[in-house]
């Protein structure tokens, strides 16, 4: 049996990862601009929000600040992921 170790490297998963994001930022940009206000819009739309930063980092030859970085994520989100994750998953 040949085991193939391409199928989840570090690189796939955060590509994965950050196309699921994206598609479900997409799916909660539709969501808001064409469902009428209601408790479901609400449900799909509501956000939990992490962010950090800013991250400066000042050594002598360059100054260097990062941030702020921040993630929402909310159901559409986690549906996205789950379709990039389907889809990636019946390619290989």
């Amino acid at each position: 049996m040949v085991i193939d170790h391409r199928r989840r490297t570090g690189r796939r998963i955060l590509w994965v990862i950050g196309l699921g994001f994206f598609l479900g930022g997409f799916f909660t940009w539709l969501s808001e601009r064409f469902l009428p206000d209601s408790v479901g819009r609400d449900f799909l739309t509501t956000a939990v929000r992490a962010s950090a930063g800013p991250l400066s980092l000042d050594l002598v030859a360059f100054a260097l600040t990062v941030g702020p970085v921040s993630v929402s994520l909310n159901v559409l989100t986690l549906v996205g992921v789950g379709i990039v994750v389907l889809v990636a998953r019946s390619l290989l």
